[in-house]
């Protein structure tokens, strides 16, 4: 057997100890030194045969072991007691045993990636402190393909890209530096992961340029030795776009012959390709409707040319107009995937997959789980989750995603009026869009990491709990403290719906700018366009009629059980009432709860959830490490600034539209605020925020001089207050504020974030917030403001707090 060579096995151990600068960086796989240490075997056996994937899976026990236990594993051509790397038996490729007995530990796998996932089972079993004496466990994946889309664009960009600049790509081409690929690489075969496309499906065509191909292989590279295979997403149009053809249509046997060469290609330069992924007919793309043909021609002039190589072609279900008529009340972007798609069941190739989103919208942050779920009987689906959240805080807000996608995995769509969960439909794999990043912790949130665990752990076993895996990724990534897995484990669970609670409650979505950023609040957004994301709020009442009955008739796509309890009011449940019902703000819930009075309940409870999450992780300071516990502080304390921006914007447009009062006396109400445009202005002057839900009272002041200053004055009782200041920090440039008490300055920042607009809007306000300030009865307190670029140095207003 091939040993290690010493300067390998010390760039190992020298990795293991340039993790604990805590960066983020090695995720959950940090391989903290435990503080009780478990025997192990001295020596590590490789009796499978060799491959670059099984080379992996023994230099990452060798790391794992050295990290954990401060010991270093020997290679040894046999030995009485060692852990024995093996293959054989009729396991799956992907499967494997451990086997824990006398004095070895034996991992079996059905293929070299078996062996690697025995690998990473093992070493988390002992970071979690699992018992190894007579460990016997034998696992399989619950679906064979388990792989991640990114959405990276060639000029380095990535679309919905939170965490930094692309991994794979810059300037047009591979990075000259693939190491974070190899990494990448290593995260994903910890969870199972065993493929990766590694472009955005709006695909460029160049990515199928034959001169461009060795730049695709060289990535394939940095990532074969995790057992992860490359997947490309293509351009339908590329036979005519770069392969000189006067047309793209499928049953053109030129275009036919285009494919099998291109594929045939392809597979010269990366033999292990996964497949491909196809977005047509949707959102812009080009498809099979320019020549009148369908999806399943679209897809089997591929999937044909893949076939001889053993590719899948993924196809996406996400296709729908995106022109809707709004004024249509029978109109239903909802209903568009199984509209598409359900006369062709059948009639699609054996290795096409059609990949459905979670939901019949577009990740929002509830819905309903697909109708196409179960409706193609006789045609490959996979389920699409988005990890990378879109319209869930774009990792600037914690949204631990797990129990959104347990509530669909585990909704039974009663297919033929049997027991028949989504995770049992979804037999085509699993897929995550995933879009890590250059960012030191890979999705600019350290939190967010959770998100891709989760994938991966549910892909694999999609029946473990998101409290099993919340507390897995926890201790993997912070440490086996009790209060520190005690109080992120509950700020994970809970984090979901206390984004919906200050966001969009019972089946509203997210409200946020559909139009535009996808992130900040925009009520009004998602009305009287094309998109289909519509919630039909009036001044009588909010929702989309879904129902057979009255309306768009998109309940009648279920299953008759499934539809007959949506349909009906009494059975419908709260948290889809508005998705599915348009309904009188004075509906009760079943609770007993008015609509609107839920609605402006909710976004309180979520906005003060928010700041209770700042203050729990504030009592773990030194139980984690001063860097990761100082980045997720300021992001938890960024987070309850907005959640309060979301509270009141949503809070005061419902009550705008529909004039009916909080019954608890808040919204519009704001004890020790003081707005920005009723201060003593110098050089500020006031100026209309659009939306207008978007800014206090629907204004804000920006600096039109090189200094600014806008002055309030305290009239209240002397004491120790929290003071806010409410602002708006563009992407446009980096403007600068100060505070004064009088004349001493008691703060000072460069709006310096890189939030998604350059407007003054809800995306850009921020709040900075100042402890245990002195005031006394007629103290003026001072803000300067100094602007920069395009930057205006805006201000909202300030609030005095007793906290």
């Amino acid at each position: 057997m091939r040993r290690a060579s010493l300067p390998r096995v010390c760039a190992l151990v020298a990795l293991g100890a340039a993790a604990r600068a805590e960066s983020g960086h090695d995720a959950w796989l940090r391989y903290e030194r435990l503080a009780s240490v478990p025997a192990l075997p001295p020596a590590i056996v490789t009796r499978a045969a060799e491959s670059p994937v099984v080379a992996s899976a023994r230099e990452e026990l060798m790391r794992g072991v050295q990290g954990m236990t401060g010991r270093a594993l020997r290679i040894e051509p046999r030995s009485e007691a060692a852990i024995v790397l093996a293959t054989g038996g009729d396991l799956a490729a992907d499967a494997f045993t451990i086997r824990s007995g006398g004095a070895s530990i034996v991992i079996t796998g059905g293929s070299g990636r078996g062996v690697l996932y025995g690998v990473f089972a093992l070493l988390r079993r002992i970071a979690m402190g699992g018992k190894l004496a007579g460990w016997n466990v034998q696992e399989s994946p619950h679906v064979a393909v388990r792989w991640v889309n990114h959405w990276d664009n060639l000029d380095g960009t990535i679309e919905r890209g939170y965490g930094g600049r692309s991994i794979f790509w810059e300037n047009g081409h591979a990075r000259a530096d693939l190491t974070l690929v190899s990494e990448y690489g290593r995260l994903l075969a910890s969870l199972g992961i065993n493929g990766c496309s590694i472009n955005n499906v709006n695909a460029n065509p160049r990515i199928l340029a034959s001169d461009f191909l060795p730049e695709i292989a060289r990535i394939a590279a940095a990532l074969r030795p995790w057992g992860v295979r490359t997947v490309l997403s293509v351009d339908f149009g590329s036979p005519q776009s770069i392969g000189g053809l006067k047309t793209f249509d499928p049953l053109d046997p030129a275009v036919a012959a285009w494919w099998r060469s291109k594929i045939d290609e392809i597979y010269r330069a990366v033999p292990d390709l996964g497949g491909v992924v196809l977005k047509a007919d949707s959102e812009g793309r080009v498809g099979p409707s320019a020549y009148g043909r369908t999806h399943a021609d679209a897809a089997n002039v591929i999937a044909r040319a893949l076939r001889p190589h053993g590719g899948l072609i993924f196809y996406r279900g996400f296709v729908y107009d995106h022109h809707l008529d709004w004024q249509n009340p029978k109109n239903d972007r909802a209903r568009a995937a199984l509209d598409n798609f359900r006369d062709l069941d059948g009639k699609f190739d054996s290795n096409v997959v059609i990949q459905v989103k979670n939901g019949p919208i577009d990740f929002q942050v509830r819905e309903p789980a697909s109708p196409l779920f179960g409706a193609l009987k006789q045609t490959n689906e996979a389920i699409e989750l988005q990890i990378t959240q879109e319209y869930t805080g774009q990792a600037r807000h914690t949204v631990f995603l797990a129990p959104m996608w347990k509530e669909t995995l585990d909704f039974d769509m009663r297919v033929g009026g049997r027991p028949s969960p989504v995770k049992s439909l979804a037999k085509g794999g699993f897929i995550g869009v995933s879009n890590a990043g250059r960012g030191d912790n890979w999705f600019g949130n350290h939190l967010s990491q959770a998100n891709l665990y989760a994938f991966g752990r549910l892909a694999w076993n999609p029946d473990l709990s998101s409290r099993q895996i919340a507390e897995e990724w926890t201790r993997l990534t912070f440490g086996a403290n009790p209060k520190v897995l005690k109080t992120v484990t509950r700020i994970l669970l809970s984090s979901w719906r206390t984004y919906e609670n200050y966001t969009g409650p019972l089946g509203l979505q997210t409200l946020t700018a559909i139009t535009g950023n996808h992130y900040g609040v925009d009520v009004e957004s998602s009305e009287r366009n094309g998109w289909g994301q519509w919630h039909r709020a009036d001044a009588k009442g909010v929702g989309m009629d879904r129902t057979v009955a009255t309306g768009t008739g998109y309940l009648g796509q279920y299953s008759p059980e499934v539809a007959r309890m949506y349909e009906s009011l009494e059975t419908c449940p709260d948290d889809l009432l508005l998705f599915l019902h348009h309904v009188p703000y004075t509906y009760k819930l079943h609770s007993g709860k008015t609509v609107i009075q839920y609605l402006y309940d909710s976004h309180y409870e979520g906005a003060a959830t928010v700041e209770q999450y700042a203050g729990q992780w504030r009592s773990l300071k030194r139980l984690i490490d001063e860097r990761r516990y100082n980045e997720v502080l300021a992001q938890l304390e960024y987070q309850a600034g907005q959640a309060q921006v979301w509270r009141d914007a949503v809070s005061n447009w419902f009550f705008r539209e529909s004039g009916i009062a909080d019954e608890k006396g808040r919204v519009g109400l704001y004890p020790g605020r003081m707005e920005a445009e009723a201060a003593e202005l110098q050089g500020y002057r006031a100026a209309e925020v659009t939306p207008w839900e978007g800014a206090s009272g629907g204004k804000a002041v920006e600096c039109a001089a090189a200094e600014c200053s806008a002055a309030f004055r305290y009239e209240g009782a002397p004491g120790r207050f929290t003071i806010r200041v409410q602002y708006f920090d563009q992407n446009n440039g980096e403007a600068r504020y100060r505070v004064l008490i009088g004349t001493q300055v008691i703060d000072e920042w460069t709006a310096a974030d890189h939030l998604p607009t350059a407007k003054v809007d809800s995306s850009s306000s921020m709040r900075r917030t100042m402890t245990g300030v002195a005031l006394r009865p007629g103290d003026r307190i001072r803000i300067q403001g100094i602007p920069q670029g395009g930057e205006v140095a805006a201000l909202d207003y300030i609030e005095i707090v007793n906290r």
